[in-house]
């Protein structure tokens, strides 16, 4: 993606069964489960370079010392940053680590996770991460203040804390209420309690009116470790387990590097899935919450997770095989002219599956690295249009890579969210190759919709297909249907997503071309055409991963369509100012 998208974080735990002793015996140090946890949170990266953390509990310490760990920091040294404070005192029998990108706009070291609430009773200490964003977490809110709780800070990381613990409060209270029962004093009754939470029954009453898209990790600090999945299955979570160690992960590859693992090792977190480990170190997996219909976000698969994944990366060379046909249409045929490239490197997965389609098709196409994307320019000195120029040339070129004005250009990328790095970089410098057409091409589809469930995409504004659809609303003199979906939007804001009747007059086609429009550069030589992935290659592509709400509109949870419908009411009452 030629402009950076942020994604709401990554999550990598640990759970050692064994006696810290046995992996210094057997490994040679007491720090096995430390640099499994910075190993599996170093090839994550990629979906967090904010900030991150991790925390570790000790099931051994005597009262009177502390148990239960945590480090955070901030920028993108931070994994190296915390790690560096490691020491033996730390050690333990769970670990947990995240790495964080904001979707909010909020930032400093209060938001980075996890989040940890202190008790005197072990059962009661709870540490918390996750990768989610929750729609309704106003309603969540107005819940808990009924209720007579009175959270912090405003924010769904804290409120899911401090509601989580709530829970979890009430549940070790019924547990030492059952052990005075049964004649249990002191300790035993403190033995009894970490024993006999029942975590899942906590996780069912925390989560039970939520909406949003969530993986929900935990430790308490009595033993207890956790992960839950959202029921929608939007957000990815990946586990496994052996005598030694239960291990989970955002994504799949991360755990199979780490423990030298095939992908049939690793399993899938379920939607509304729970796993849970207790004290005693069994596992189990429970259905905490009702399965809805599985809608797995697709952008992972497009974007977001690395393609190292077995199936991603057949996924993403599909995407880019199945769109053969259309580029050969945008070219007339002429691939004996045509040179076929990507930008960025993400990208470079679908550029082979359309290479691949192209030889099936019987073309031997002429494949260069034409664009290049140089270090982030310092442009502090700089001001007004020299600051625009400056960052005009992110990126670069291979010149003589293109026979001028003979050659078409067909530059491959995962997707097209707002089109700005386009018109203000990319398209300028490849204009000075002088090709014959330049033929952009997205293995995603359009992306109309914003997203609610953990991208940095929320407002319609900022998406190019958007503004296109209203330029033309504009051109055609249909100024009447934005005004009907406003008021539909204001009166209506749950029953249905009202924006999608802004796109229902135009083609395809017709968008394409005015996205094309808008973003090609004033002075710019060489026409321009775009290509996007359709909806049913997606589908096609991608078949266990149908959540394409950004794309068509169908958000899966009610929060999402109240959302979208306030984005539009946002945008409209913003633009009659």
């Amino acid at each position: 993606m030629t402009e950076e998208l942020k994604h709401e974080c990554g999550v990598a735990m640990i759970r050692l069964l064994k006696p810290i002793a046995y992996y210094e015996q057997k490994y040679g140090s007491w720090a096995w489960g430390f640099n499994k946890l910075y190993l599996m949170m170093e090839k994550q990266h990629n979906r967090g370079q904010e900030g991150a953390g991790f925390a570790t509990v000790s099931l051994t310490t005597e009262p009177g010392n502390e148990y239960m760990f945590r480090e955070k920091a901030e920028g993108k040294n931070a994994i190296t940053d915390i790690f560096s404070r490691v020491s033996r005192q730390m050690a333990g029998e769970l670990y947990m680590g995240h790495l964080r990108y904001s979707t909010t706009g909020k930032s400093g070291l209060q938001y980075v996770h996890p989040f940890l609430r202190r008790d005197n009773w072990r059962a009661k200490n709870l540490c918390l991460c996750g990768n989610f964003n929750m729609t309704n977490i106003d309603d969540v809110f107005r819940s808990m203040v009924a209720q007579g709780q009175s959270p912090r800070i405003y924010s769904d990381s804290y409120i899911t804390l401090d509601l989580m613990g709530h829970r979890l409060d009430r549940e070790v209270e019924r547990n030492y209420e059952e052990a005075v029962r049964r004649g249990l004093q002191g300790q035993d009754i403190t033995h009894y309690i970490d024993e006999h939470v029942d975590m899942a029954r906590v996780l069912r009453t925390t989560l039970a009116d939520y909406d949003g898209g969530y993986v929900m990790c935990g430790l308490t600090g009595s033993g207890g470790f956790f992960a839950v999945r959202d029921p929608w299955g939007i957000r990815p979570a990946y586990y496994y387990q052996n005598d030694e160690v239960v291990a989970v992960a955002s994504e799949r590859p991360v755990i199979q590097t780490t423990f030298d693992l095939q992908t049939e090792d690793v399993r899938e977190l379920l939607p509304g899935e729970a796993l849970i480990v207790g004290k005693s170190g069994v596992c189990q997996l429970e259905q905490v919450l009702p399965a809805r219909q599985r809608t797995a976000c697709s952008f992972e698969r497009i974007y977001f997770s690395r393609g190292n994944d077995r199936d991603i990366y057949r996924e993403r060379k599909r995407l880019g095989e199945q769109l053969t046909p259309a580029i050969m249409q945008a070219v007339d045929g002429d691939m004996e002219h045509t040179v076929c490239s990507f930008v960025p490197n993400t990208a470079e997965v679908a550029f082979y599956g359309m290479v691949e389609g192209f030889r099936k098709m019987g073309h031997d196409v002429r494949t260069e690295k034409v664009a290049w994307k140089d270090i982030k320019l310092r442009t502090f000195i700089a001001e007004g249009a020299e600051r625009n120029d400056l960052a005009a040339h992110v990126y670069d070129i291979t010149y003589g890579s293109l026979e001028p004005d003979t050659d078409n250009l067909v530059i491959i990328d995962d997707s097209i969210v707002r089109g700005t790095t386009l018109r203000e970089s990319i398209f300028k410098i490849l204009d000075r190759l002088h090709p014959k057409k330049i033929v952009m091409v997205s293995s995603a589809p359009q992306i109309r919709y914003p997203d609610f469930y953990g991208i940095d995409m929320a407002r319609l504004e900022e998406l190019c297909a958007f503004r296109a659809a209203m330029a033309l609303i504009e051109e055609r003199g249909m100024q009447h249907l934005a005004d009907e979906v406003y008021r539909s939007c204001k009166e209506d804001p749950c029953s249905a997503n009202h924006v999608r009747r802004i796109y229902a007059p135009f083609t395809v086609g017709d968008i394409n071309r005015k996205i094309a429009e808008m973003l090609r550069p004033e002075g710019m030589r060489a026409p321009i055409e775009l290509v996007f992935q359709s909806i049913e290659g997606l589908h096609q592509a991608c078949p266990h991963h149908r959540g394409d709400w950004y794309f068509t509109g169908h958000y899966p949870t009610p929060g999402g369509v109240r959302l979208v419908n306030q984005s539009f009411v946002n945008y409209m009452e913003l633009r009659s100012k």
